[in-house]
């Protein structure tokens, strides 16, 4: 049994814009202000560590940011849910398709580890095509601003969920930044990346993973044999 934990964005799927405009209206209702929004990189970073970098000039803390992070997870998903009629989400090239033939082995236990905090992460995942409750455990960007953390709190979920410990060899992660890829060593876990997303192919070949793919199409083949 391997488990494979998914990033969302640029992994799975493209979204066009909700998640930023999502945040500006959350940002604006939570704490008045949504600093420097526009120009931000997001990729590979979590919600709590984008927030705790934009409010940072106005004086806020990551542990403030922590206190407030619940309060502002269900505010954004309020706002991601009344935006997306009027936005689109696709599956990125072969995501539907290794997604239900992982579901199908039987010997795979699939999960997420994305810097979406969980509730919003379900709602790209709907309405790129995706059912939420194929994914068995997740680690969310709600739960921490480090990415590396995110990863140790998928693998033990997931340990608990097969009832044992689970080494790093038997999990696979996978994603688009080389973020993705340090949080996957952070835990001794396969680091796959994809060229599908926000990342330069130079980067991600420069972060070393143990499998760098043009896209999800060949991952059963060249990762599980």
């Amino acid at each position: 049994m391997k488990v494979v934990l998914f990033d969302i964005d640029g992994t799975l799927l493209i979204s066009r814009g909700i998640g930023r405009e999502a945040k500006r209206r959350a940002m604006l209702e939570c704490f008045g202000t949504t600093g420097d929004l526009d120009s931000h990189v997001f990729g590979g970073k979590t919600d709590w560590g984008i927030l705790a970098d934009l409010l940072a000039p106005q004086g806020y803390s990551k542990s403030d940011i922590g206190r407030e992070i619940d309060a502002y997870e269900a505010v954004m998903a309020r706002h991601m849910r009344a935006l997306s009629p009027a936005y689109s989400a696709e599956p990125l090239a072969h995501a539907l398709e290794l997604l239900h033939d992982l579901r199908r082995r039987g010997d795979a236990l699939i999960g997420l580890v994305t810097g979406n905090t969980s509730k919003t992460a379900a709602i790209k995942l709907e309405m790129a095509g995706f059912d939420p409750a194929w994914f068995a455990i997740g680690a969310f960007g709600n739960e921490s601003h480090k990415r590396a953390d995110l990863t140790r709190l998928a693998r033990g979920r997931a340990g608990d969920y097969l009832g044992r410990r689970l080494n790093g060899s038997e999990i696979i992660v996978i994603g688009d930044t080389p973020a993705d890829i340090e949080a996957a060593r952070a835990i001794d876990a396969i680091a796959v990346a994809v060229c599908t997303g926000y990342a330069e192919r130079d980067s991600l070949i420069a972060s070393q993973p143990d499998f760098l793919l043009a896209d999800l199409g060949n991952f059963q083949e060249l990762v599980l044999g």
